[in-house]
């Protein structure tokens, strides 16, 4: 259960009585310890344990002090002790739902590079997993801007090969997906099915019939119906989901856009006690009304586990998809050709203003997705309308808030807005917006150093499933900025490592109102710690994407051995 990390107890060591109340659970020492507390390295010799929390960080001495017969002492043999992860922006739900799904995304993520590649992906999965006609084929990953055809996939790519199955392709923004005629039609869209305000449906050239191209409030319906796994056969496979984040070193993961009937699964979970990371919902703005409702929820509080923490709304798509809303046109067009294309809000600026102002009003912490400059405009006006200020500590979330102007940072300091950036885009859309938005925007593409220079508290995440967990992946694209084709994005605003990490630990913390429970390893805080093969802090960047998570510890006790 202690993994490769070896346990002792030193009988050498003066300690207290087992009884006492002073004796800890477990001391750790002779590694490099990083506690994150500060705004530079600050490191401590030892930590004591006890009932799952810090009661010492500090020297060895005053840890030993606390050493009782039945003390696990753990000597770290020079490894780094950081605090546990903390996922400030993914959908823990996909990480369900993928196990049965086939990866379609392109390198380094998936196999798929090509049109004619895709098809056999997907049908060597059906035939993998016997997949009858008629049954449902769902992949995940798929990124039309990674295909050697430079286009979208369409029913006449998918028809002919899978006409007597329901496809769905989801895009890798999550922000729509390619379905092939005959899911089409299971969900009634044809040609005379019109664009909804805020969404977008590729049409066939010369025809009002439908490609299979759906994004945004098109897609909405169809993600909402989709075909799923039954809420038993989801609980089967919760431990599978929490050990793909405790593999990365992840002690909190957040599921942003939790349906009604998803948060109900996880109280599931949480009563029957499996749930051992903690997960932070967020609920989807399309029921609102129903989150909202007098006494129905409990927002902001632990139930185990288990805490819903606000409503996150979705004011834009995403810059690779296009449909991220901008303040000036796409070099390149929109997603089905159009001339002139700035994206689109997913709904009325006056929409988003009345519900975040119905949220705030009643205590509810709001969270706003907004890619391009102009919906990061609709956001910050919402909360500005709802009259809050930095000195209300009320903490909006501006998630992504990729494609911000440098202005919008002073606004985000008046109203106390703290960004969720993304830097993984440099590496995986960077040369895509560099043809779409053009150098000098994309170069402050989600700018840590700006952010920082101004004090205002930050997170950095994958967006899970949209680029992978891997946490060392994160540190270096905020590190890097550099491309796929090598291009480096926006070089002044690089971070240190150091930097780097607050947006894994100390930030996400405060953003969820957490900063005395987690982020840091400090007395009176949860002993979340993950244990490394190096220390961040003090490995290059070339080699910062090599570290491995050898063991990750929640509360005490230890919930992925490697």
């Amino acid at each position: 259960m202690l993994g490769l990390i070896a346990a002792c107890v030193s009988a050498c060591t003066p300690g207290v009585d087992s009884t006492s109340t002073d004796v800890a659970d477990a001391i750790y020492h002779g590694g490099t310890i990083l506690t994150m507390n500060g705004t530079s390295p600050t490191y401590v010799d030892a930590v004591a344990v006890k009932n799952g929390v810090i009661v010492h960080a500090g020297d060895k001495d005053g840890a030993m002090a606390m050493r009782g017969s039945r003390t696990a002492v753990r000597d770290l043999a020079g490894k780094s002790l950081l605090p546990g992860f903390i996922d400030p922006h993914g959908h823990f739900v996909m990480s369900l739902n993928m196990i049965s799904q086939v990866n379609v995304s392109s390198p380094p993520v998936g196999p798929v590079t090509n049109i004619p590649g895709l098809i056999a992906e997907i049908q060597a999965f059906k035939d993998r997993a016997g997949i009858a006609d008629d049954d449902w084929i769902v992949g995940w990953g798929y990124d039309q801007e990674e295909l050697a055809e430079g286009r979208h996939v369409t029913i006449e790519d998918l028809d002919p090969h899978f006409p007597n199955n329901k496809v769905i392709l989801i895009h890798v923004s999550n922000h729509g997906a390619v379905l092939n005629s005959k899911a089409l039609a299971e969900y009634g869209i044809d040609e005379t099915t019109e664009t909804p305000f805020g969404g977008v449906i590729n049409r066939l050239p010369g025809t009002n019939a439908p490609a299979g191209l759906l994004m945004e409030t098109a897609w909405l319906p169809v993600v909402s119906n989709m075909p799923v796994k039954s809420g038993n056969e989801l609980l089967e496979v919760i431990e599978d989901a929490q050990q793909l984040y405790a593999s990365e070193g992840y002690t909190q993961a957040q599921d942003s856009a939790s349906r009604i009937s998803e948060f109900s699964l996880y109280q599931r979970a949480s009563a029957q006690g499996l749930l051992y990371i903690d997960i932070v919902a967020l609920g989807i703005f399309t029921e609102t009304e129903a989150w909202l409702a007098p006494g129905a929820y409990s927002f902001g509080q632990y139930d185990g586990h288990l805490k819903l923490q606000g409503i996150k709304w979705a004011q834009d798509g995403s810059p690779q998809g296009k449909t991220a809303l901008m303040s000036a046109p796409y070099l390149t067009g929109g997603p089905d050709g159009e001339e002139d294309w700035y994206g689109k809000p997913i709904q009325p600026k006056s929409d988003l203003i009345a519900q975040v102002h119905a949220a705030l009003k009643t205590g509810i912490q709001v969270f706003i997705h907004a890619n391009g400059d102009a919906a990061i405009d609709h956001a910050i006006e919402a909360i500005e309308a709802a009259g809050v200020t930095a000195a209300d500590d009320r903490r909006p979330i501006i998630i992504h808030s990729q494609f911000q102007r440098p202005e919008q940072i002073d606004q985000y300091a008046r109203l106390g807005i703290s960004p969720s950036y993304f830097t993984n885009h440099t590496y995986f859309w960077g040369d895509v917006h560099l043809a779409n938005r053009g150098p000098a925007q994309t170069a402050f593409i989600s700018p840590l150093k700006s952010i920082t220079e101004a004090g205002i508290p930050f997170s950095n995440h994958a967006d899970f499933n949209v680029t992978p967990l891997d946490p060392f992946f994160i540190l270096w694209t905020a590190m890097a900025r550099e491309s796929r084709n090598g291009t480096i994005i926006g070089p002044e605003q690089r971070v240190d490592a150091y930097q780097a990490l607050r947006g894994l630990t100390t930030g996400p913390a405060w953003q969820v109102f957490e900063e005395n429970r987690k982020g840091m390893i400090k007395e009176g805080l949860l002993a979340d710690f993950v244990v490394l093969s190096a220390n961040p802090v003090e490995t290059s960047v070339d080699d910062i994407r090599d570290i491995e998570v050898l063991e990750t510890i929640k509360e005490g006790i230890t919930i992925f051995p490697r």
